[in-house]
């Protein structure tokens, strides 16, 4: 389990951030759901930089 969350973590808080934009649309807070729409991708993005920053730092102290 420990594993699986080490690698999966940004997914999770991607969805948790995806699934709260869609409560709030759904009880009508669509300027709030607008704006944490938004939230999902940028938690992507930033994993990935942030795993390939890591990849190329541990492949060049090899």
């Amino acid at each position: 389990m420990k594993n699986f969350l080490q690698i999966y973590y940004p997914i999770l808080i991607a969805f948790v951030a995806m699934m709260y934009s869609i409560v709030l649309g759904l009880t009508g807070d669509f300027d709030s759901a607008q704006y944490s729409a938004h939230w999902p991708g940028t938690i992507l993005l930033f994993a990935i930089a942030l795993r390939q920053r890591r990849s190329d730092y541990n492949n060049k102290r090899t």
